[in-house]
């Protein structure tokens, strides 16, 4: 399974496989045509409550990542939508798209560490 992150503004390129937006909140001046969307998985992004507390302050993403990872951990609709990912991404390249302009600093990254770690520890166990 091979997780990519990609900001959504960027053209899409077959080599993408399943585009999957992982935003709550549609991006600003996106058309859905322009997105080439596999689907829209707002379930799985940052609590409004986190995401307005994190703010894309880059002091706080490592204290973000951490209160992320256990919403991750959780919150059974988090839960589930993670598995659903990692079902996709079973049978092909997965594409996680976000609208953050910081690319090193987003809840997109958290999500494919989180998903890579699932992939370790199901490989670990099964």
């Amino acid at each position: 399974m091979s997780i990519e992150i990609k900001r959504i503004y960027d053209p899409a390129e077959a080599a993408d496989g399943k585009r999957i937006l992982v935003d709550r909140l549609w991006p600003r001046g996106m058309t859905k045509e322009r997105a080439a969307l596999y689907c829209w998985m707002k379930d799985i992004a940052p609590s409004q409550a986190l995401r307005v507390w994190f703010g894309h302050n880059p002091e706080k993403f490592d204290e973000f990542a951490r209160r992320y990872t256990e919403e991750m951990d959780t919150d059974l609709t988090k839960q589930e939508a993670a598995s659903q990912l990692l079902e996709i991404g079973s049978s092909e390249q997965l594409t996680l798209l976000y609208a953050a302009r910081n690319t090193s600093i987003n809840h997109a990254l958290i999500i494919k560490n989180y998903l890579q770690k699932k992939l370790i520890d199901e490989h670990r166990t099964g």
